[in-house]
């Protein structure tokens, strides 16, 4: 924490050719994640060769290292470099025009860099789900960052499901990363990438319950900082059959995955979790 203040006043560049030289040492030597991001890609590209297959894994790992060490300058350098290097585009008013809002934000490596830019540039109250760090030190540095803009709260996930409600109810914009494998308790099996694929079916059941629209958020990664595009409210959604709900969260998903592969969160075991009977694929 301490070497990432450091880092704060560093221009862009330096900090990212940082961040390159740290990716391709992980890509390396980092044999569990990069293994776990090749079986990824082979399941979602089979007909990628291997050559392309390992060049996307490598810039993969170059780009997470960027993404993480951009949190010294999100989270430490003034607020007027971190809004110079931010750029929402898209259809905002979708985020301000009255009524709830779940904004669908995938783990892109720019998620982070996303969300302090809603928090601070769209003005109305946000929240955002959070795990606890097993680090107390930890814990609270990444808490500080995440509320350091705007009007934002922090909803623990142990808390369970009423106060993320409550707060879609009294209005607040729910900033909200579901695509992830949490387990067989809390997920439901629908394609992603034409495999029957653990997801959990949060995105319709918190528009439904919350009564709220639903705001993809896509960041990118970009040579000057961040592009948080906005796209436009999804229409007649949440439906009534919340596995089409979710199979559609998916299919969008991985449509935006194609246009940017090598900047998905690929070093999570995304199939961790098996349809009953079948090994793993790790």
């Amino acid at each position: 924490m301490f070497f990432m203040r450091q880092l704060a006043p560093c221009p862009l560049p330096v900090l990212r050719a940082l961040g390159a030289g740290v990716g391709r040492l992980l890509y390396a030597l980092a044999r569990k994640r990069r293994h776990i991001a090749h079986v990824n890609l082979r399941l979602c590209y089979p007909d990628w060769s291997e050559a392309r297959l390992q060049d996307v894994a490598r810039r993969s790992f170059v780009l997470f290292s960027q993404a993480l060490l951009d949190r010294a300058w999100l989270w430490h350098a003034p607020p007027a470099v971190v809004r110079r290097r931010l750029r929402i585009t898209g259809a905002t008013e979708d985020l301000t025009r009255p009524g709830a809002v779940v904004m669908f934000a995938p783990h892109f490596y720019g998620m982070d860099a996303g969300g302090s830019a809603v928090m601070d540039q769209i003005e109305r109250p946000a929240c955002t789900i959070y795990s606890t760090q097993s680090s107390a030190a930890v814990d609270a540095w990444m808490r500080a960052g995440r509320l350091r803009f705007g009007q934002a709260t922090l909803l623990s996930r142990q808390d369970g499901l009423k106060p993320i409600v409550r707060a879609l109810r009294e209005g607040q914009m729910l900033y909200l990363l579901p695509d992830m494998d949490l387990g067989p308790q809390e997920s439901i099996f629908v394609p992603f990438f034409g495999i029957p694929t653990a997801t959990v079916p949060s995105l319709p059941r918190f528009a439904k319950l919350g009564g709220a629209r639903v705001v993809p958020v896509v960041t990118r990664l970009t040579p000057d900082g961040y592009e948080v595009r906005v796209h436009p409210a999804w229409q007649d959604y949440p439906g009534n059959d919340v596995a089409a709900d979710t199979a559609r969260m998916n299919a969008e998903l991985q449509a935006w995955i194609d246009t940017m592969p090598e900047q998905y969160y690929w070093v999570h075991k995304r199939f961790k979790t098996r349809p009953e009977g079948e090994p793993s694929v790790y």
